[in-house]
């Protein structure tokens, strides 16, 4: 069997965890969680009028490379909060994405927003160390895990206080997510095997997606043209990323995205009581 970049990224970051283990422990990551701040609502940030904007901190990825010189993650999320985010994604996957936990703490502490830890997580000690380095939210990737570790996981994050996005890239996926009392379902247009990227994803799985849950597209989304195509499918918010980290003014680029408003009737917008 072909392995994929998908593959390789899950079992280095599977040797990444292990390693983690050994130096920290479970009890002492316990300990921080209990000396930190609540969460912030990640969820109930998503809903509302108007298309909310998950704006996305990363330093590279197998598909764009190196973004080069950003500004520093404490600075970069500030200018985001201050252009109309709803909340702050901050990639933290080291050898493909370059990225570190560090970043989720600079970026939380000097703005309001709640921060989403975006990672590849296989396992339990990757959810207490999302609270532990105070991210808010946390990502889980339906085609990398069983329908027992998304429920499992999927648990645990909301023990802890914090949401999960659970991505998707397939009604198959889409249904698994449902399974497991997902509330905030992601559709990916990107094929993580593949790489390749297609808006039509979201479009075609939408409907899916019942009005009491939050709808997040990610991937492939360029600017206000893509974020009008996918209001007119229903979507509640979008994940933004390279569009703003390639550009030598973020803010800039991010304001004019967050005034788009939800088609009407497209999904209803109840927000469901407790949803975080």
């Amino acid at each position: 069997m072909t392995r994929t970049i998908l593959d390789e990224i899950v079992d280095s970051r599977r040797a990444q965890v292990d390693a983690r283990k050994q130096q920290v422990t479970l009890g002492e990551l316990e300990a921080r969680i209990q000396a930190n701040d609540p969460p912030r609502n990640f969820g109930a940030m998503l809903r509302g009028a108007n298309v909310k904007v998950i704006a996305e901190i990363k330093r590279s990825s197998p598909s764009h490379g190196s973004f080069g010189q950003i500004l520093d993650t404490r600075v970069l999320a500030q200018e985001y909060s201050g252009n109309g985010a709803a909340a702050i994604s901050c990639v933290t996957e080291p050898t493909y994405f370059d990225g570190d936990d560090f970043m989720v703490h600079r970026a939380r502490t000097y703005m309001p927003l709640p921060v989403l830890r975006k990672d590849f997580i296989v396992d339990e000690y990757q959810v207490y160390e999302a609270r532990a380095i105070e991210a808010d939210a946390i990502l889980l990737i339906v085609a990398v895990l069983s329908d027992l570790q998304l429920r499992l996981l999927s648990g645990l994050a909301k023990d802890l206080g914090m949401a999960v996005l659970v991505e998707t890239h397939s009604g198959d996926e889409v249904k698994r997510a449902l399974d497991a009392s997902a509330q905030i379902i992601g559709i990916n247009n990107r094929d993580l095997k593949t790489m390749k990227v297609d808006l039509a994803h979201t479009e075609s799985l939408a409907e899916l997606v019942p009005g009491d849950h939050v709808l997040v597209s990610e991937s492939g989304i360029g600017g206000r043209q893509d974020i009008e195509r996918l209001a007119a499918a229903g979507v509640d918010a979008v994940l933004v990323g390279a569009a703003m980290m390639a550009s030598k003014d973020p803010g800039w680029v991010l304001r004019p995205l967050t005034s788009l408003t939800c088609a009407p009737g497209r999904r209803p917008r109840d927000v469901p009581r407790g949803l975080r």
